[in-house]
């Protein structure tokens, strides 16, 4: 039974390595030396808003395994058999679960009105702050566009 206090620990240290960050200000390793293209504008608008964490399996995985480990400790026979099968089951929904609660974050959904008149929104992590009026840089590239100051 001590696997089921195990299982959310397991799942966040394992989670927490595969998270990809939202962030404005981390890059990933291909996106280095890149050339981007830089636009100016002023912040209108600013809502905070929750991104969704990772539903990558990995949970869900790990979560069942545990959870089959716990039930095949409980019964005997085909009691035993059913509740591994059980166990197996409820752990892989709480894996999914935590993975997904683990990497939620907290993000910004900025509207930037460029100064060529046209108006965007960009959502990004919430580790920078940004007020209306911000003067702001858009950087685009490679499919990705964030907003700094």
């Amino acid at each position: 039974m001590r696997c089921i206090y195990i299982l959310p620990i397991v799942v966040t240290l394992l989670v927490s390595g595969c998270v990809s960050s939202k962030s404005g200000s981390v890059y990933q390793r291909d996106q280095a030396r890149t050339v981007q293209r830089v636009e100016l504008g002023i912040v209108e608008h600013v809502r905070e808003v929750l991104i969704e964490g990772t539903k990558s399996g990995i949970g869900a995985a790990i979560g069942s395994a545990v959870g089959g480990i716990a039930g095949s400790e409980v019964g005997h026979g085909s009691g035993r058999q059913i509740a591994t099968v059980l166990g197996a089951a409820g752990g892989g929904a709480a894996g999914a679960a935590a993975e997904e609660a683990a990497t939620r974050q907290t993000g910004l959904e900025i509207t930037v009105e460029l100064d060529n008149g046209r108006l965007i929104a960009v959502t990004q992590a919430a580790d920078e702050a940004f007020n209306i009026g911000d003067r702001v840089r858009v950087l685009s590239g490679n499919g990705i566009t964030r907003v700094t100051h």
